[in-house]
């Protein structure tokens, strides 16, 4: 029997809730228990966890799914936190909290992490092998290519 919450009450949304509510209810959960506001509060960095992993799982379709027909014993560490940690993947940092949201004011990730280069990509480097004398190295040589 897991002693696991329930992730929808975790982040205070019903089963129904679409991607745009659980963001904004994972982001109003995140910043009210984030150890920088909280520092030194045990209690608040496991609310942070807890809501970490709740919207990790509850915002990927696939483990939403998984969750919604098995609950916490369907997700065997798929969306669990603790794999993560602090500065694994579960985190949900600064980049999760606010990077949609300056991208949708701003028009791009926040620090530009997420912005794609747009034009040539550079390609592969090309190596030739040379056979070429120590003073030739050393003091240059004119038509080191034979073109007959």
């Amino acid at each position: 029997m897991s002693t696991k919450r329930d992730y929808y009450e975790v982040l205070g949304v019903d089963k129904d809730a679409d991607a745009q509510a659980l963001k904004k209810a994972y982001r109003k959960m995140a910043m009210k228990y984030h150890p920088d506001r909280n520092p030194d509060n045990k209690e608040a960095e496991e609310k942070f966890k807890e809501v970490n992993e709740a919207y990790e799982v509850l915002s990927d379709d696939t483990k939403r799914r998984t969750y919604d027909q098995f609950g916490h014993e369907g997700m065997n560490g798929q969306g669990g936190f603790g794999q993560g940690g602090f500065n694994g993947q579960g985190f949900g940092g600064f980049e999760d909290i606010f990077g949609d949201m300056f991208g949708d004011i701003f028009g791009g990730g926040f620090g530009g992490g997420r912005a794609r280069r747009r034009g040539p990509e550079r390609g592969a480097d090309i190596r030739q092998d040379v056979d070429i004398t120590f003073e030739e190295a050393a003091f240059g040589k004119k038509n080191v290519y034979k073109n007959k």
